[in-house]
């Protein structure tokens, strides 16, 4: 690996807490980074010491509010024009990824457009982890390095020691992710089929497969309000399924959605910390991925491949 002197890693507000494991997992400083505030919520980025030809790592995730992404396109203005030599965005969760596609007429593809701001505010390289849809990928015209919670999820579950373990999908869109896993542990596939009455709310969902007897262990990328996920648990253990866990790499976990989960047949979510949980639930359990957007970035620095990080 480089001398530390060769690059740098700032954060802006909302990811500070990960960033600083990251630094102590890459064993260096963490950036000197302003950030002012005026009265009407405008807001100016500054970094207080000197980053002429370094490659530049900047934490932030841009769940909302759109402040947090803000920061960031200002973060990497401000790295172009103090003449950084490369600027990369390490952003564990991308927000806007469920807007990749015209679902109806005259709506915006919002995960487009957060590339194309990204691009032209000056990156050089994406790093981020389970994306909404695999394809955002291609909506960059800049390097993306695209991993995967299942690096820090798959040996939790596998300490848990399940015997008679079924894989589930809360939804016939998220069969692939979960497969992957049930091909993983070698173990049965359930998906849930669900109807939509409208955004966030779920109407009605059948069970395709047998989950009697059975410790069934849902497979998502985020968790916004738990409408679903809780309700494919109820309906699980309804099923005769012996014990309900759910794992997702992103925890939005909006609303009323952390008395959802605890007040539902979950024995435990986990998550990881891409996102910040300050609200108290008994059930939510939160892995770091500090460890592994450090080593990912050990490898940008030296030049290695990232693909051999993934163990699905």
């Amino acid at each position: 690996m480089r001398e530390n002197n060769s690059y740098m890693v700032f954060s802006g507000t909302a990811t500070r807490y990960l960033a600083e494991k990251i630094c102590q997992s890459l064993d260096c400083p963490l950036g000197q980074l302003l950030i002012t505030k005026f009265s009407d919520g405008e807001f100016a980025v500054s970094y207080e010491e000197s980053i002429r030809g370094r490659d530049i790592f900047l934490v932030q995730s841009t769940f909302p509010n759109s402040d947090n992404l803000m920061e960031l396109l200002l973060m990497i203005d401000a790295a172009k024009r103090a003449s950084a030599r490369t600027i990369n965005a390490v952003i564990p969760y991308f927000g806007w990824a469920r807007q990749d596609r015209k679902d109806k007429p005259r709506v915006s593809i919002g995960a487009k457009l957060i590339a194309d701001l990204l691009s032209v505010a000056g990156v050089n390289r994406v790093i981020t982890m389970d994306l909404h849809a695999d394809q955002i990928q291609g909506f960059f015209d800049v390097p993306v390095d695209h991993l995967y919670a299942s690096n820090v999820i798959i040996p939790y579950l596998e300490k848990l020691h399940l015997e008679d373990l079924v894989i589930a999908s809360p939804d016939v869109g998220g069969s692939k992710r979960a497969n992957t896993y049930a091909k993983y542990f070698g173990c049965p596939l359930v998906l849930c089929n669900k109807t939509r009455a409208r955004a966030n709310v779920v109407a009605s969902m059948q069970i395709i497969g047998e989950v009697e007897g059975k410790n069934v262990v849902i497979v998502d990328d985020m968790v916004d309000t738990a409408g679903t996920i809780t309700k494919a648990a109820d309906l699980m253990k309804e099923h005769g399924a012996k014990t309900v866990r759910a794992c997702a790499s992103h925890c939005v976990m909006s609303g009323p959605a952390s008395d959802r989960v605890q007040d539902s047949a979950l024995e435990e979510i986990i998550f990881t910390d891409s996102i910040p949980y300050t609200q108290r639930c008994a059930k939510v359990k939160q892995l770091s991925v500090a460890d592994m957007f450090a080593e990912a970035i050990r490898r940008v620095i030296d030049n290695q491949s990232i693909s051999d990080l993934y163990i699905i």
